[in-house]
Parts: C-alpha cells; structure tokens; sequence
C-alpha cells in the first residue's frame, strides 16, 4: 500500500524508472540527483530551446525545461532540475533543486520546491512548500499547503552529526524509512484544502481529500477518504458601546 504502484499509474510518465526497484515509493526521494544528471547528459542542447522563459527569471546548473513551458518574471530554478512540457513555473516562485516534473505541472507564486516528483499534472500553484516529497498525477495543493520535512525534534548526533531517521506508523507498525527528511506522499487525484498543513512523513492514498486547515498527523491514510481537522466556530452579537 506505500510502494509506488499502489499509490501512482506510471504508465505515462516519462520519469517512472525513477521509481525502478524502490520497495517503497519513498526511496525514490535520495535518487533524484543522480537521475537527473544521467537523464540530462542524453538529451540535446540547450537544454530549453522550445520553452518560453522570461528575461528576468533566474536559472542556474544543470536544468531542462521542456517544450511550452513558461517560466515568469522572477522564478527562480537552481539545478539539477528536469521540468516536463507544458508546464508553467510562475512569478516568484522558488526551486532549489533536485526536482524531476511530469508534463501539465504548475509551480506557482511563491511555491518553494525542494528535491521533489512530480507526476503528470501535479499542480503547487499558491504559496505552497513541497519538501522531499512526492505528487502523484492530477495532485492539487490549495493555497498555503505545506508538506513538512523536517520533524520538530530532529537534532543531529554530536558525534556522527547526522540527524535521526523518521518512522511512519503503517499498520500497527513503525516503519523506518532510513531517510533524515521525508515530507509527504500523494497519492493521485490528491485534493489539498487551502492552508493545509503535513508533519513530515504523510502518505495519502489516491483520491483522498484533505480539508483546508487540516493538521496531519504522520502515517499512512488510505484511498478514497474525507480527511478534515473539526473546528467549533462561536459567533455573537456586536453589543455597540460595550466595555
């Protein structure tokens, strides 16, 4: 239920050797540079000749972008990055590498990415931070998603200096992913609600819908599910002239 082929159809997308001999799609996430730069060594030069990118946006190291893909005023990209057709990066949006996109996908006003997949039609249009994760096809993020990858105890060993690694409970059990950072796993057709919020290590079966302001808990939440935080909302009247 958490390998890739339960939670994406990776029949069209270009990338999914990514995912090749990753028991669970979560192993994808360290390969990320190293497909890159052997993804990219194969295709030809310049790495954007179709793509329509303005003057003012920023693009530094290794970087594709494929035909029709437009890239606005102030975005920033920094490599290694593969971006798939037809795709728009918006005004100040931010990628800070290791991010492989499908076709269809936006990364919008003020999006933060940061070594991330995307599949076909994944869509971060608002504000949102997508850290080591993973959007399934047809993924939407509401305004102000957040995808988590850092848990809030995380402090490195002084000897070894590296940080712990985060567990998920998967069915009665704690998995170790043997990963330091891990935000989310969508699956596809994934809904965010507008100002969302995912501890890191969330994985969400295809089709779920997350309520805006949910707060999720990390672990496993299945396919075809109604996720919503409940809130109690007061209202009175306005006493004019009262202390």
């Amino acid at each position: 239920m958490v390998a890739a082929d339960s939670l994406f159809d990776l029949a069209q997308y270009e990338h999914a050797a990514i995912f090749s001999g990753c028991r669970f799609a979560w192993e994808a996430l360290p390969k990320i540079g190293g497909y890159i730069s052997d993804w990219i060594a194969n295709q030809p030069q310049p790495h954007w000749r179709s793509a329509r990118i303005s003057e003012k946006a920023t693009i530094e190291g290794d970087v594709f972008i494929g035909e029709g893909t437009v890239v606005e005023p102030n975005a920033y990209i920094r490599g290694p990055v593969i971006i798939g057709r037809n795709c728009q990066v918006r005004h100040g949006a931010y990628i800070r590498g290791g991010l492989v996109t499908g076709d269809n996908c936006v990364i919008g006003h003020d999006s933060e990415v940061k070594n991330g997949i995307f599949l076909n039609h994944a869509m971060a249009a608002h504000f949102a931070y997508v850290g080591d994760s993973i959007l399934g096809s047809d993924v939407n993020l509401g305004a102000g998603t957040r995808l988590a990858n850092l848990p809030i105890f995380s402090k490195r060993d002084p000897v070894t200096k590296k940080r712990p690694t985060i567990t998920i409970p998967i069915g009665g059990e704690l998995m170790d992913t043997e990963l330091s950072k891990l935000g989310s796993i969508l699956g596809d057709g994934v809904q965010t609600g507008c100002n969302a919020v995912f501890s890191p290590g969330c994985i969400v079966g295809k089709g779920t819908l997350i309520y805006a302001l949910s707060a999720i808990r990390k672990g496993y939440y299945g396919p075809n599910l109604i996720v919503k935080s409940r809130q109690q909302q007061e209202i009175s009247a306005l006493m004019i002239g009262e202390d």
